[in-house]
């Protein structure tokens, strides 16, 4: 190749990369925008007006309780959010002038998640809070800004694993992928087992209509699973999950990408995740308590489907990644929760962890419709 056309072809692919790039960071930034709307507003229920102007909070004295706890964790909380605003608006908008409109974006956000507390009896809007967050934003907005030339625009390493490891348009799915470790951290009745709604829409009814509905007790009213009926569930809701996260990365890969690493790192990542997020939530000695015989059994299951279908052509793993995350998805709403993970949630305290675990409920909830969307956007099926 001359060296004219390897300099050309050297652009193109950075254009494409820094194109991919924004992709990557605006559904991140989506993403990451409802992750923070759920955590302010849980447990969205309840809602009734105290009589107080909406944006009164930030006329009100400054709190005369607060920790240093609270106040990192709402700077921490908007950091993220403040780097990503600033990652989406690459490359029409760079500089100072993206860090503003961060701050902005930021600010906006926070002030209506704090007004919108208002109406939620068991949240109290603080204007420490918006002034946390804000800060939270601009720190953020600078991070993002020192780091645009690293991550968007002239990374060799970033560069080689898109021309060499993932397919084109493979931000969003990258995203997805990436959040399903997360979605382990809130405690679920079974491993893998995510996209419990009936619990929510309960909810929400039961407000709307002012009596109690209770969609579990209708599905399962005529379900009753004896031990070998409850060990087969979570096999197969385990193995559905497994299958389904890691064909999803797999059909994301270029075939000359290191396949079969790149999937035992997320294994077992996501494993190492699930095993801390237990030892802190609940104690050490429960780090392990989501290991039981039935999801022993859907992982081997599960691994033994990934490795069968690792090499197989793209458009097989996503339709068996979708037929999976289905199956997941009813079994885990019509099974019966596990009487021993029951007696285990009961030594759960949320305490001050409350934001933190209603994002990573959110997470839990609604991570197989990211999957679905992904799996299904015409633009994704059409890769080979």
């Amino acid at each position: 190749m001359l060296p004219n056309e390897e300099h050309q072809a050297d652009a193109a692919a950075s254009a494409s990369m820094s194109a991919s790039a924004s992709t990557f960071s605006r559904v991140g930034l989506l993403m990451y925008t409802f992750l923070i709307a759920y955590a302010s507003l849980y447990p969205l229920s309840s809602w009734q007006s105290k009589g107080l102007p909406l944006l009164g909070f930030l006329f009100m004295p400054m709190p005369h309780y607060w920790t240093g706890f609270d106040v990192i964790t709402n700077i921490i909380g908007y950091l993220p959010f403040g780097a990503l605003v600033v990652f989406a608006l690459h490359p029409h908008l760079k500089g100072a002038s993206a860090a503003i409109v961060a701050i902005f974006c930021g600010m906006l956000l926070s002030g209506a998640m704090e007004a919108i507390q208002t109406l939620l009896p068991n949240r109290v809007s603080s204007n420490l809070d918006f002034l946390t967050n804000i800060t939270g934003s601009g720190l953020g907005a600078v991070a993002g800004v020192l780091l645009s030339p690293y991550f968007l625009e002239h990374n060799r390493l970033l560069r080689m694993i898109r021309r060499s490891w993932v397919i084109p348009d493979a931000g969003r799915g990258l995203i997805v992928i990436g959040l399903w470790p997360l979605a382990q951290i809130y405690p679920q009745a079974y491993l893998f087992g995510h996209g419990q709604f009936l619990p929510i829409l309960s909810h929400w009814l039961s407000d709307w209509l002012e009596q109690p509905v209770d969609l579990l007790a209708m599905v399962r009213s005529h379900i009753h699973l004896t031990v070998q009926e409850f060990w087969l569930a979570e096999t197969l809701i385990t193995a559905c999950g497994m299958t389904s996260a890691l064909l999803m990365l797999s059909c994301v890969l270029r075939k000359q990408a290191p396949r079969t690493l790149l999937l035992i790192l997320l294994a077992f990542g996501t494993a190492a995740v699930k095993l801390l997020a237990n030892a802190l939530l609940f104690t050490p000695a429960n780090a392990l308590a989501w290991l039981t015989p039935g999801a022993e059994g859907g992982i081997l299951i599960g691994a033994m489907m990934v490795g069968g279908l690792a090499f197989a052509p793209p458009a097989a793993q996503r339709r068996l990644a979708i037929v999976s995350l289905m199956v997941s998805l009813v079994a885990i709403n019509m099974v019966p929760a596990n009487p021993y993970f029951v007696a285990t949630l009961q030594t759960w305290v949320q305490g001050r962890f409350l934001n933190f675990n209603g994002a990573a409920h959110f997470l839990s909830v609604v991570w197989p419709l990211f999957a679905l969307w992904f799996l299904l956007h015409p633009m994704h099926r059409m890769k080979k």
